[in-house]
């Protein structure tokens, strides 16, 4: 191929001839219809042909970060680059990628150059204020997003980040009007409804919120976030879990900063925690144990728990935490997935499960305890943290927060019910929030052993 592009599937002279522009025209159309792999071959074919096309590099670079082949995007991007130093497209599109790969001083500077080279790059100016916000710069931060919305007013993310900067930052009233202003452009921006409710909710305008979450509702009547935050505010009506479309939004959105935030603002200690617990019950290090982490994350338990696998997986619901996880070197299986469903597929595999604070989005726990002890051999344990209830009157319920909170009397019950033996449950300090510790329990449990054969650990 020259500069057009054949097929090869029949004889010559029935061969179907495109230009290189027709040629990107089907790939961008397959791309954009969700046929990746043809809309790839495409690319890579009008590249052959002409290495300097630069929107093929782009579009390829695209569907590369959509396939978490972030490398692979990266170097296309670098090649528009050498192509066209002052693309700020391409420097702000790496930007993105290089965010994606945990490179966020990388990532800073390409926005930097972007803007250097387009000073009123509106999406590069909001991916800055991204980054700012993440690090607390906030103030740096506000004035890019600032400049973001002059150059795209009817941009509702724009309003969104620049709403979370400014609650960030104390600013509830300017928080709640760049919200307010977001769902105008949008009604369907969730993440502005929900930034709209939680600034309400933290200024103790609660009626205000619960007036907000009936507008919500209007909008969209079956969204499941909408309804699960309602219940939180109202203190009733509570599903039994999280549904899996706020876990997936809430994590995919806090991927980014999740490890910095946890350990150095809120001095997060559950791993640590629950290692040190199971200590008496781990073999000496060898690799000898087959260990799932459910509700992984960005992988935090991994390097407290490799020494004592021989096989270690994770799942969590978050594709931007299981991106961060697929960075380190602790995990042999990486798996986006529900919990309890995951767990179904997996029937006496693992010697030991941990859930580092996920079951805190759980209310009604006997299903996933059930399914959790069909998922460990016979002797094998599970090691979790919850939060602790503050009276005595309820089993489990949703607090404001979103998360659960449950009863040791509860706890004991629905986990003797769902197959386990032994329970140990201790009351522990799991973090700090707004300077206060939030107490919880770190649960220890152990299935039942099958006729008199020695557990595992």
């Amino acid at each position: 191929m020259t500069h057009e592009t054949q097929s090869e599937q029949t004889p010559s002279a029935d061969r179907i001839s495109l230009s290189i522009d027709e040629g990107f025209d089907l790939a961008v159309q397959l791309h954009r219809s969700g046929c990746p792999d043809p809309a790839e071959m495409l690319y890579r074919r009008i590249l052959e042909a002409l290495p300097t096309h630069l929107n093929s590099l782009n579009f390829l670079a695209l569907l590369c970060h959509q396939q978490q082949r972030r490398e692979e995007a990266a170097d296309l991007l670098g090649r528009i680059i050498t192509i066209d130093p002052d693309n700020p497209d391409a420097h702000n599109n790496l930007g993105n990628v290089l965010d994606g790969m945990g490179r966020k001083r990388d990532a800073e500077a390409r926005f930097r150059k972007a803007i250097e080279i387009q000073p009123e790059h509106a999406p590069a100016l909001n991916n800055l204020g991204v980054v700012l916000t993440s690090r607390g710069a906030l103030d740096e931060a506000l004035d890019v997003y600032q400049r973001a919305v002059e150059g795209d007013p009817e941009n509702a993310d724009y309003r969104y980040n620049m709403g979370n900067a400014l609650r960030k930052n104390g600013r509830m009233d300017a928080a709640l009007a760049a919200y307010g202003k977001a769902v105008e452009l949008d009604s369907a921006h969730m993440g502005a409804w929900q930034g709209l409710t939680r600034a309400l909710i933290q200024t103790g305008r609660e009626e205000a919120a619960l007036a907000v979450f009936d507008a919500w509702i209007e909008k969209d009547p079956q969204n499941p976030v909408a309804r699960y935050l309602q219940a939180a505010c109202q203190g009733q009506g509570a599903p039994d879990r999280a549904p899996d479309l706020f876990v997936q939004k809430t994590f995919d959105e806090m991927a980014a900063t999740f490890d910095d935030h946890l350990q150095n603002d809120l001095d997060y200690r559950a791993p640590q925690l629950i290692v040190e617990a199971l200590a008496e019950h781990l073999p000496p290090t060898g690799a000898a144990l087959d260990i799932l982490d459910a509700g992984c994350g960005t992988g935090l338990c991994g390097p407290l728990l490799k020494p004592f696998s021989r096989h270690l997986a994770g799942v969590d619901l978050s594709a931007g935490m299981l991106t961060r996880a697929r960075g380190t070197t602790h995990y042999d299986e990486l798996v986006q997935a529900e919990i309890t469903e995951f767990l179904k597929s997996r029937p006496a595999a693992y010697h030991l499960i941990v859930s580092a604070d996920t079951l805190c989005y759980f209310g009604d726990l006997r299903t996933v305890l059930t399914w959790a002890a069909r998922g460990l051999r016979p002797g094998g344990r599970m090691a979790f943290t919850l939060e602790a209830a503050e009276t005595d009157e309820v089993a489990w319920q949703l607090n404001r927060n979103g998360r659960y909170v449950h009863h040791p009397t509860y706890i004991n019950e629905v986990a003797g019910d769902a197959g386990f033996d032994a329970t140990a449950i201790r009351p522990v300090i799991l973090r700090t929030e707004g300077g206060e510790p939030v107490r919880g329990f770190l649960v220890l449990l152990t299935t039942r052993r099958a006729h008199g054969r020695s557990h595992p650990l």
